[in-house]
């Protein structure tokens, strides 16, 4: 039996992308930047996201079982990877707009 969660893992990866790349644009403008290393974790959420969201797309696109399957296990390993890291960002921002 298939799960299919390759749709949802495209909208949830390109929905926090668009949320790394407002925290990105955020840390540019208030230079918050210079002393954390919040936009390290932001640019590597964002090379995450956007893998999980081609391995999605390929998955979806895919004819081939085989290949569906593993293009979408792979999407859910990475996208559980990004969600920790968004999770490690949005605790650096709570901390460093804190204190």
């Amino acid at each position: 039996m298939q799960k299919n969660s390759s749709q949802h893992i495209l909208n949830s990866s390109s929905n926090l992308l668009g949320f790394c790349l407002v925290v990105l644009t955020s840390l540019k403008i208030t230079k918050i930047n210079e002393h954390t290393f919040i936009d390290e974790f932001t640019g590597l959420a964002c090379f995450v996201l956007v893998l999980s969201s081609i391995l999605s797309f390929l998955s979806i696109r895919s004819n081939d079982e085989k290949s569906k399957s593993r293009f979408e296990k792979l999407a859910e390993y990475i996208f559980m990877t990004a969600l920790i890291v968004v999770f490690i960002i949005t605790f650096l921002i709570a901390f460093t707009v804190m204190f």
